[in-house]
């Protein structure tokens, strides 16, 4: 690690030579522009100028992979060379400011004409960061004492329908959820403080009935409240959760910023339970955009303790192999044990516990299923028997089939899901 500068890993893909399309890069991002302009001295140069650490040549390709890219001029018909990049830029030129380091190294850099093809693939940020943010105040261990689990992943769901529920409607399905034996339910991303249900009245509502749960069995099921709003808007919701005796309020990461994360991570008293959706904006394009290993190490310093990865087999775009990528990230650690939980959902049933565990090799998740639960034959208790089942077959090393040999529940959710 670098104390003094931040390393940014690139793949890129230009129809200009490699040398001569990463030297434009590093300019554009640092202290140059398209032509050399008075002041910009070789001292300044060398202080505050981004430096190429190393170009990695791959492939060469005849057709570009995104539109609007230029040529140098006086060439034919172009072909178009890909490399991974490193840039090393100065901390000074930012400071330890998760705003302006986004600026610098996922900036207008994407816009560049040299390029057919730019992504940004991993950082590598000074400690300076670490003292100027508190990173995640729960993380996986926090987050696992208020929620009462240990030693298996923390089985959720979440409120569906997605919208138009009463907060009365809304606490009966979380009373029927709570029964079912759930660890953790979250509010969808759609649903924060709509006309039709006030967040104020919901939390009132829910936290009734999660209360009651606790007293009657013990078990106090950690539900996320989506404040997702203004700066002043969440802060307020954040204190009315915590006074109502909440365990965990949710924000739509990508909606609010890095800033205003990390504002509500000053002024938190609860785990945030950050959600990712509009990610496919940012990362579906291979050609382009931010890799996750490289996002949430933005997220995590600015202070989510929960981060979504998409869950195996899920029912978007992004492949297994990136999912487990996006897990083991946010279980790597950050500038000591900063580590978040990760959440895997999207069509998650228990048909996927056992490939989850041996691909992630860790019960250091929240396993979150809405169909999978509230769609099983025998209703969402036996829902959630089925998942705890699969998890325990992984544990044990037998199949889905041996488990559901003696385990009705399980049998059931094999029957309804696997050909779905």
């Amino acid at each position: 690690m670098n104390d003094d500068r931040v390393l940014a890993t690139y793949w890129i893909e230009t129809p200009w030579p490699l040398q001569r399309a990463v030297e434009a890069m590093a300019g554009e991002q640092s202290c140059g522009t398209f032509i050399r302009v008075p002041g910009e001295t070789e001292e300044l140069r060398a202080r505050f100028g981004a430096r190429i650490e190393r170009i990695t040549e791959q492939e060469t390709v005849d057709e570009p992979s995104l539109p609007g890219s230029r040529p140098p001029r006086g060439e034919g018909r172009p072909r178009y060379r890909r490399a991974e990049v490193v840039l090393s830029f100065p901390l000074e030129n930012m400071g330890p400011s998760l705003p302006n380091l986004q600026a610098t190294v996922a900036g207008n850099l994407f816009e560049l004409s040299q390029f057919s093809g730019l992504r940004l693939l991993d950082l590598e940020l000074p400690r300076a960061f670490a003292a100027a943010y508190p990173g995640p105040q729960f993380g996986v261990e926090g987050t696992r004492k208020l929620a009462g689990v240990h030693g298996r992943p923390l089985i959720g769901t979440i409120v569906k329908p997605s919208v138009g529920l009463t907060p009365e409607e809304t606490a009966a399905l979380v009373r029927r959820l709570a029964e079912a034996g759930l660890d953790f339910i979250k509010d969808d991303e759609l649903m924060s403080n709509p006309p039709h249900s006030p967040l104020e009245r919901r939390v009132s509502a829910v936290m009734r009935v999660v209360h009651d749960h606790a007293q009657r069995t013990g078990k106090k099921v950690m539900v996320a409240f989506n404040i997702t709003d203004e700066i002043d808007e969440m802060r307020r919701h954040h204190d009315f959760v915590l006074a109502s005796g909440g365990t965990c309020v949710m924000a739509s990461l990508n909606s609010i910023g890095l800033p205003a994360l990390a504002q509500l991570r000053r002024n938190s008293a609860l785990p945030i339970h950050g959600h990712r959706n509009g990610w496919g904006m940012i990362a579906r394009c291979p050609a382009l955009g931010i890799s996750f290993p490289a996002m949430q190490k933005l997220w995590r310093l600015a202070g989510a303790d929960h981060l979504h990865t998409n869950g195996l087999r899920n029912k978007f775009f992004e492949p297994d192999d990136s999912v487990v990528a996006s897990a083991r990230a946010c279980l790597t650690p950050q500038f000591g044990d900063r580590r978040v939980m990760p959440v895997l959902s999207s069509g998650q049933w228990a048909g996927q516990a056992p490939d989850t565990y041996r691909r992630l090799e860790s019960l250091d998740l929240m396993y979150l299923c809405g169909g999978g639960i509230l769609a099983h034959a025998g209703g969402p208790a036996a829902g959630v028997a089925s998942i705890r089942q699969a998890w325990e077959a992984a544990l044990q090393g037998r199949s889905l089939e041996q488990a559901a040999s003696i385990h009705s529940e399980l049998r059931q959710a094999i029957e309804t899901y696997s050909n779905v």
